[in-house]
Order: structure tokens, then C-alpha cells, then sequence
């Protein structure tokens, strides 16, 4: 679940649309200048960055989206994360986690639409 929560606020990030008009140079060898020159590097970075993720976040975007059927399904079993216990791994890989004795019994999943002829389910 961090995961795409992480997900979520890189997609949330902004991208710039348009490049600044450069300002006017300041007079050579002042200290604005290589104020100005550390600026535009670290811009130039950062776009450089941002062009380079761009793919791979318009790709996160798509899986997570591809996911939401199956995280709503998820989610409407779990019902409530305070009624379980914390996990406990076995021996053998296997990782248990239980319900608390005292959690009110989980609501039952809504049925999914029977299909219609010639549907199908993907």
C-alpha cells in the first residue's frame, strides 16, 4: 500500500509547461552571475529529470489505474485494518493475519452482475 501511496504523490508532482523568458544577463563576473549560472544548472537538471521519469510515470499511472478493480476488492474485504492482528510469518514462508477475536464479523463481498450473452469477463 506505500507503495502507491507513493505512487499517487509522484503523479501529483507539477511539470512545468513552459520555460521562463531568460532575464536580461547581470554585468560579468558579479556574484549574481554564478547565482544565475548554479540556477539554470539546476534547472536543467531537474527538467532533465522530470523528461527522463516522464514514461515511467505516465506507466505507473496506467498500472495503478489497471489495479483499482482489484484494490476495491481488496479493500471491501479487509473492511477495517483495526480489526486484524499484526502479521506473523511461519516457518515455511507463509505469512498469517488474523482477525481479532473481538472484530464484528466482515460484511459479505457484493456479487458481481451476472454476464449477459455473449459478454465477456475480463
Amino acid at each position: 500500500m506505500k507503495h502507491a501511496v507513493v505512487m499517487l504523490m509522484l503523479l501529483a508532482l507539477p511539470v512545468r509547461a513552459q520555460e521562463a523568458p531568460a532575464p536580461a544577463p547581470p554585468p560579468s563576473g558579479s556574484v549574481q552571475e554564478g547565482v544565475d549560472l548554479l540556477e539554470r544548472g539546476m534547472r536543467s537538471i531537474l527538467d532533465g529529470l522530470v523528461t527522463e521519469m516522464q514514461p515511467a510515470i505516465d506507466g505507473m499511472g496506467r498500472a495503478l489505474t489497471g489495479m483499482r478493480p482489484l484494490a476495491d476488492q481488496l479493500f471491501t474485504l479487509i473492511d477495517n485494518i483495526g480489526n486484524y492482528e499484526a502479521p506473523v510469518m511461519l516457518e515455511n514462508g507463509d505469512i498469517l493475519i488474523r482477525r481479532k477475536p473481538a472484530a464484528p464479523a466482515p460484511q459479505p463481498a457484493p456479487r458481481p452482475a451476472p454476464l449477459k450473452e455473449g459478454e465477456v469477463d475480463l
